[in-house]
């Protein structure tokens, strides 16, 4: 999921100099939006450790980065339907619970969760939604993924530059799994997508945010998150989970194999999970937070962010993304490199 921009931030804090040089630095490869302003020199103050952070925009970002096994990052945070193909390919090392006492903070749906049911690689830590963000100043406020085909959007909506949502919208508006990965399933997503194609104005992620903002869109396809940062900034905007359903992800934290700093690295993670930090996190950033704990913590005005946190009723329409068999994999990514060339 392609949500943020390549970033890169120094070691902060002055604690560097007491250290050995390469040994004791944390090394995190990050989503930009979950970083607070507190959350890593607060956690350098209190190991006297320095932590070097970059961040990333997309999975596959991540991945290509990571994929050599001698990349010097210690932690990412791979969505949920990342974990089992980094898993496979020998990327991840096995957590040591007795090393994240937190764990039992969690949220229950996120303590079991399909990808990774005994949490041995993965700490779920931040989850959300994709779904539709409206202008009901300029159009009609859309309640279905169909709505965004119809004319009355030409040229005033964009879609996400990200192949599992695009193509997921167009098999949810097809009334079909939004995991569907037959042959035959796939290219009927894609000709919904290739005949949507001319009402675009783009294929946008965080730069939608600011159009809508801005009033120069009628309607998005984006991420919840997203979508708050831009109602926060213009409140008359509002987001819409569709009716034919939609996709959930959680974004999860990881050590890689490689890292020579993992009790560092699993102490990062149990650090992420503390209620207060986690809180802070989501207020901060307007992202779901997967620990339970900091629920309490939460304004109320974040609470009640139904963007954020939907009602049950809601989150029962959505479907988690899982991974494509590699066949299918293969083909949807030729099918895209298609649609954006088309």
């Amino acid at each position: 999921m392609r949500r943020r921009s390549l970033v890169f931030f120094p070691a902060l804090g002055g604690l560097a100099g007491c250290l050995r040089p390469g040994r004791q630095r944390l090394n995190v490869f990050h989503w930009s939006s979950y970083i607070a302003t507190e959350t890593l020199p607060r956690f350098e103050r209190e190991n006297g450790v320095p932590v070097r952070l970059a961040t990333y925009e997309s999975n596959e970002e991540m991945l290509a980065r990571v994929l050599s096994g001698n990349s010097g990052w210690d932690v990412v945070f791979p969505s949920n339907y990342f974990i089992g193909p980094m898993r496979e390919l020998g990327l991840l090392a096995r957590l040591e619970h007795a090393r994240l006492s937190r764990l039992g903070d969690l949220e229950p749906r996120f303590q079991r969760p399909a990808w990774d049911a005994g949490l041995e690689f993965c700490v779920p830590l931040y989850w959300g939604s994709s779904g539709i963000l409206a202008n009901p100043r300029l159009a009609p406020m859309p309640q279905r993924y169909a709505d965004l085909w119809e004319l009355r959007y030409a040229r005033r909506i964009t879609m996400l530059d990200d192949p599992p949502e695009v193509y997921g919208a167009a098999l949810k508006k097809l009334r079909l799994p939004l995991n569907a990965h037959g042959p035959e399933q796939l290219r009927q997503a894609h000709a919904e997508a290739l005949r949507q194609k001319p009402l675009l104005r783009a294929d946008l992620n965080a730069e939608a945010r600011d159009l809508m903002a801005a009033g120069e869109l009628a309607a998005c396809q984006t991420w919840a998150t997203t979508a708050q940062q831009a109602i926060s900034a213009a409140p008359h905007l509002r987001f819409v989970y569709p009716e034919e359903g939609f996709a959930l992800y959680a974004d999860c934290g990881v050590v890689l194999r490689e890292s020579k700093r993992k009790e560092l690295a699993q102490a990062f993670l149990n650090y992420l999970l503390r209620a207060d930090v986690a809180a802070e996190v989501a207020s901060a950033t307007y992202t779901a937070t997967a620990v339970r704990t900091a629920r309490t913590r939460l304004p109320a005005e974040v609470l009640a962010m139904e963007t954020l946190f939907p009602p049950e009723e809601t989150l029962a329409r959505g479907e988690w993304f899982e991974p494509l068999p590699p066949q299918s994999q293969r083909l949807r990514d030729r099918l895209w490199t298609e649609l954006k060339s088309a």
